[in-house]
């Protein structure tokens, strides 16, 4: 099983290493895809979870416990082609590489598999040919 997720951590668990727990006690592979965590604040980590089903229940049971939220990834990070100008704004900042300039053609490439939705290139381009769909 395999899920991209969004975890709110309360400010009482912020220091607590819950991430740790469900790679070790969980047998789950976690990929933080974004974090902001700050000591005695809430926190917010967006991650790719994966495992056997019946540890990714008992790894999500684990974090509702220690009044973690968990929801499921539903925006994501739309190219509208059409927009684009080919000017490479958004393959600079892309810290995943979903967005590459293809060379020497000099054009933009989206591959939202790679995609971390950090909406960097939501900011960087010009033409507005990146968007958010929730």
């Amino acid at each position: 099983m395999r899920e991209k997720m969004v975890l709110y951590f309360p400010e009482s668990v912020v220091e607590h290493p819950l991430t740790y727990s469900l790679i070790k006690d969980f047998n789950l592979m976690v990929n933080i895809l974004k974090a902001n965590i700050n000591p005695k604040m809430e926190g917010r980590i967006v991650a790719e979870i994966s495992g056997d089903k019946d540890d990714f229940r008992a790894g999500l049971d684990f974090l509702h416990s220690r009044g973690v939220k968990t929801l499921p990834l539903e925006q994501e990070i739309i190219w509208v082609e059409e927009r684009c100008t080919h000017c490479g704004a958004c393959s600079v900042i892309c810290p995943a590489g979903a967005l590459v300039m293809e060379r020497p053609a000099m054009l933009v490439h989206f591959d939202g598999e790679k995609c971390i939705i950090c909406e960097h290139c939501i900011t960087a381009c010009p033409s507005r040919a990146m968007e958010v769909r929730y």
